[in-house]
């Protein structure tokens, strides 16, 4: 996860292209007003599904590896009850249990191997409260999501805040089938002539494969829905919501 962070290298252009997603947070919020006490977000970049949070007076714990997302929450978030901690999120130390922890943005496609995977959730448990509750997405490993060409696709254009100029986006995917990784290139090209490359590698787990996962490392499933508005996960999906609680 360490060296995979160049697509967040520039918090304000991440912000920009994300802070107007607002789906999951909605559906955070239910979860939230059912407990009190410190919830933990981890991976929460610049705090996007932190702050929403804290305004409404839930006492945070925001985690993230990059210390320049960090930063840009931190100055987003002045006199809001957030402690924001960088840390890896396979080796917590937080000092604290929780009711709930969730880790959105598809962040879990992060952790790319089977150890990973458990170091994380097994952190998760360890701070959880019995009966806590994690909440976490990860796109579905649809064939239409895996098997795209490896070649440059048109994805979507804006303009850019800072220059005025209007820039295409465009990516390249290539799936590892072996390893269950899809290696994505981001090019973004400016009116001006510049252009961007960003690169980012995301693990895809399948259903029957996420069960295991989390039975051995000592949660149950309460849900699993296609999106945040809770339809039931079907062969068309496009990501997978899990809402898993810690046993007893």
């Amino acid at each position: 996860m360490k060296t995979n962070l160049e697509e967040y290298d520039n918090p304000d252009l991440y912000d920009f292209e994300n802070d107007g997603y607002k789906d999951d947070v909605s559906f955070l919020l239910k979860w939230a007003e059912q407990v009190n006490g410190t919830i933990i977000d981890l991976a929460c970049g610049t705090g996007r599904a932190t702050i929403p949070f804290a305004e409404k007076g839930h006492p945070m714990i925001g985690v993230d590896i990059h210390a320049g997302m960090l930063e840009q929450a931190k100055n987003k978030s002045s006199n809001l009850p957030v402690k924001w901690v960088q840390q890896d999120c396979t080796s917590l130390e937080l000092g604290v249990t929780s009711k709930l922890i969730y880790m959105v943005g598809n962040s879990f496609q992060h952790f790319h191997t089977n150890l990973e995977q458990d170091q994380l959730l097994r952190a998760v448990h360890d701070h959880l409260e019995v009966n806590g509750v994690f909440i976490f997405n990860t796109r579905f490993p649809s064939g239409e999501e895996l098997l795209q060409p490896a070649e440059e696709e048109y994805w979507r254009s804006y303009t850019d805040p800072s220059s005025g100029e209007k820039v295409d986006v465009y990516t390249i995917s290539e799936y590892d089938a072996l390893k269950q990784i899809q290696h994505y290139t981001t090019i973004r090209k400016a009116q001006g002539g510049s252009e961007n490359r960003t690169g980012i590698s995301l693990r895809y787990v399948y259903p029957q494969e996420m069960q295991r996962l989390a039975e051995a490392n000592g949660f149950s499933i309460l849900h699993m829905f296609r999106d945040w508005q809770e339809s039931p996960l079907s062969n068309d999906s496009l990501e997978m919501i899990y809402v898993l609680q810690k046993k007893d």
